[in-house]
């Protein structure tokens, strides 16, 4: 990190566990967005700023414009470079061309959808509309009401009708991005370890780690039950953060619908299932519960109707149903390394580091040996076993 960024003021921000910690990225000031808002013609004249998000991987506001409502995002530049912010807009635009409610980048005087600044990096967005109803919830923060939950489903799905056509490869190696090269392969040890080569960071806090061994032991086993479905999972560019707090709502109430798509700063290219199965490790399941409570962690319920919804436009087949059992106990591992790299490699934060590699890699995935592990997968299973009858 940048000596100077140390000096200037923060924000809360959302940890990696159910506390709230200082951010790791000064706050956006005034000033600073008044700078940026000058290369953009269409943003207007800054008047105040509104809002500060806790999000913790950049720094965004709200800035009150004489034109309008401006969401401004920054990143440092080892995060997200204009090249890598382009591929992610890119997306945004095909979906948007295809129908999907989404806010697409505003340009430059020169044309670029994203602008270098020294050490950062911004992306700048007209304020999307809809109610940000989860704005101020935790990481794995189940929905509010099986409606909710409803309409997510649906919004996923619509979101995979408007990606098809979309042929762009996947990402180059980059911090923050949850991709599905390695485990959607036949032999995932050749892939998970060019993975590693490709980012020294993970290289450099796993050389004195057993990792291979513990590799084997967590995840190994799983990607075995997935390797069957493997051929039959396409390629398709997917959200890869679907979580309640990426949408914005219709109104306050427990019977709000999905209105807008926000934040595709994980995306990349995996597949439908691989989606629908991030859909429900961040939604379904109470990760941060798990040292306070060893059961009731898992909500069925929403489960359903988050798949129901889903299926109200994609209808999932009982073999997909099956293979999306196999693939959850390892929809969250790439991002997990993905976080280690940038909690290693960026931030230098070794409680962080620890936390993705102990907690996230291997200890969610292990969870799903627990009984209430075993009990989402089991109602999966029954799902497909109702499809079939």
């Amino acid at each position: 990190m940048d000596a100077a960024s140390h000096h200037l003021t923060r924000v809360i921000s959302h940890g990696m566990n159910a506390e709230t910690v200082i951010s790791d990225w000064p706050a956006l000031t005034s000033a600073e967005v008044a700078r940026v808002l000058q290369r953009y013609p269409q943003a207007g004249k800054p008047q105040r700023l509104e809002w500060h998000s806790p999000r913790p991987f950049s720094a965004a506001c709200v800035m009150h414009t004489d034109a309008g409502e401006i969401f401004i995002k920054r990143h440092h530049v080892r995060v997200r470079d204009v090249a890598a912010l382009a591929e992610e807009h890119r997306f945004v635009a095909h979906l948007h061309a295809n129908g999907l409610p989404v806010s697409t980048a505003l340009q430059t005087e020169d044309g670029a959808s994203a602008l270098a600044d020294e050490h950062w990096t911004y992306e700048v967005f007209w304020l999307a509309p809809g109610v940000d109803l989860y704005r101020d919830a935790m990481s794995w923060t189940p929905f509010s009401s099986r409606t909710h939950a409803y309409s997510a489903g649906a919004m996923l799905a619509r979101l995979h009708q408007a990606s098809q056509g979309y042929d762009a490869p996947a990402r180059a190696a980059r911090p923050l991005i949850s991709s599905f090269t390695i485990f959607s392969q036949e032999d995932p040890v050749r892939p998970l370890q060019a993975y590693i080569e490709q980012r020294p960071a993970i290289a450099d806090y796993l050389h004195d780690r057993p990792w291979r061994g513990e590799v084997a032991q967590h995840l190994l086993p799983f990607h075995a039950r997935l390797k069957p479905y493997l051929d039959e999972m396409a390629p398709l560019w997917t959200h890869n953060d679907w979580h309640a707090s990426n949408l914005l709502w219709s109104d306050n109430s427990a019977l709000a619908q999905a209105h807008t798509v926000l934040d595709f700063g994980l995306s990349d290219r995996t597949c439908a299932l691989h989606d629908v199965a991030t859909a429900i490790e961040r939604n379904i399941v109470e990760w941060l519960a798990i040292p306070h409570r060893p059961d009731q962690l898992i909500h069925l319920d929403l489960l359903d109707a988050l798949l129901d919804g889903y299926a109200s436009r994609l209808p999932l087949t009982a073999r997909q149903t099956r293979a999306l059992a196999a693939l959850l106990p390892l929809v969250h591992a790439e991002f997990a390394l993905a976080e280690l790299d940038y909690f290693h490699g960026v931030t230098q934060s070794q409680q962080n580091a620890a936390l993705a590699y102990d907690t996230y890699l291997l200890g969610h995935a292990a969870w799903f040996n627990t009984p209430e592990g075993q009990r989402l997968l089991d109602h999966l299973e029954r799902r497909a076993d109702a499809l079939e009858a």
